[in-house]
């Protein structure tokens, strides 16, 4: 059970690196929501110490001794499923492809190491980690959850997740367009291979990560799944069957081209401190799509995608948002249900099950 909202957030320091584990250390410590109950230099000590300091978040590496962070992870997810996890990870090739294999595991999250942590510029560096690593370790502190569980249920008191009313044959999806960011890699392991090799329109999406990582998601994805995945590039015609993921540093969006769509990549400025961000791909969709579209909403901190949901809705698309009890992080989801636009909210195993409903009886419905 996390901390509650008025205690501090309890972190181990999982690392076989004393000087990593003396940064990561310094860089939390003048923060009062959280508090470093200790450290570990493998997974082993790391699992031995875990219900003496009842901690709520490691911070875990991956290349240990004796026991490394893969093995230390599929322990954490069989006997601590609520405890939370952020990779430590280099952001080299190897680095990036470890990651995605822990994120796809069930780790939750995770923050770059530093290339040389012990150089000149410690305190800079310092800076670096605090800044992006705080936030990540807050975001799983259950804020306002009670109320947020109350928007929750009144949502599903009106529109029922299961079974819920067809949209009008004007409006069957020739999209699916899905917005996810933290605990991302594991719930799209699950959905994307979840959908026959037969699925008959295209799927884009936005997962918040850098550059390489977001390559290496798609060729993860699509080794485990019947449909083809694929990073978008510029200028790429959209297929039926084919899932389409933004790449690192780019934001994507659609255009018009005769009776499908382009890919179009930009490095404009970020939105919601994200590039790319679901925002952009979203309204896109709107304007090309129209009627004709199914929004995602997925587990994720802050409010992207709430935007441009608020466009799909506009032009009478169908939007779909993930439940609180099957989202990592619960503040993308909840921001459309709180703003009245989730047309239902499902848990992540109901998800491809209503869109194939969606969309594979739509189209038999009306011939499509």
């Amino acid at each position: 059970q996390m901390a509650a909202i008025n205690e501090p957030i309890r972190v181990l320091i999982v690392d076989d690196s004393a000087v990593v584990r003396r940064a990561v250390l310094e860089a939390l410590s003048d923060d009062p929501e959280i508090c470093v109950v200790g450290t570990a230099s493998n997974g082993s000590i790391a699992i031995q110490k875990i219900n003496q300091l009842k901690a709520d978040v490691l911070i875990l590496d991956i290349e240990m001794p004796e026991m490394d962070g893969f093995c230390a992870l599929r322990i954490l997810r069989a006997r601590y499923p609520r405890i939370r996890t952020i990779m430590f990870s280099s952001l080299t090739q190897r680095g990036a492809v470890q990651t995605i294999e822990a994120l796809s595991l069930g780790a939750n999250d995770y923050i770059a190491k530093p290339a040389c942590i012990a150089h000149q510029g410690y305190k800079d560096m310092l800076k670096g980690v605090s800044a992006e690593l705080i936030p990540k370790i807050k975001q799983f502190r259950p804020a306002a959850e009670n109320r947020m569980q109350g928007v929750e249920n009144r949502v599903q008191g009106v529109v029922h997740p299961t079974p819920y009313s067809l949209p009008p044959a004007s409006s069957v999806p020739r999209i699916v367009a899905i917005g996810i960011s933290t605990g991302g890699p594991e719930a799209l392991s699950r959905l994307i291979p979840s959908f026959s090799k037969e699925f008959p329109v295209p799927i884009v999406l936005v997962q918040h990560m850098p550059p390489v990582f977001t390559k290496l998601l798609a060729e993860r994805l699509e080794s485990i799944s019947k449909l083809r995945v694929t990073e978008g590039c510029d200028g790429l015609e959209l297929k039926p069957g084919v899932v389409y993921v933004a790449p690192g540093d780019f934001h994507m969006s659609l255009q018009n081209k005769g009776d499908g769509a382009v890919i179009s990549l930009n490095q404009g400025p970020p939105e919601n401190f994200c590039r790319p961000a679901v925002d952009v791909l979203f309204r896109s969709v709107a304007k090309v799509y129209g009627p004709n579209a199914l929004g995602i909403i997925m587990t994720g901190m802050g409010q992207d995608g709430c935007k441009g949901v608020m466009e799909m809705k506009r032009q009478g698309a169908l939007v779909f948002a993930q439940d609180q009890a099957s989202s990592v992080v619960w503040g993308m989801p909840s921001a459309v249900i709180n703003a009245g636009l989730a047309d239902s909210v499902l848990p992540l195993d109901q998800i491809s099950i209503a869109v194939d409903d969606c969309v594979l009886r739509n189209q038999v419905r009306v011939g499509a």
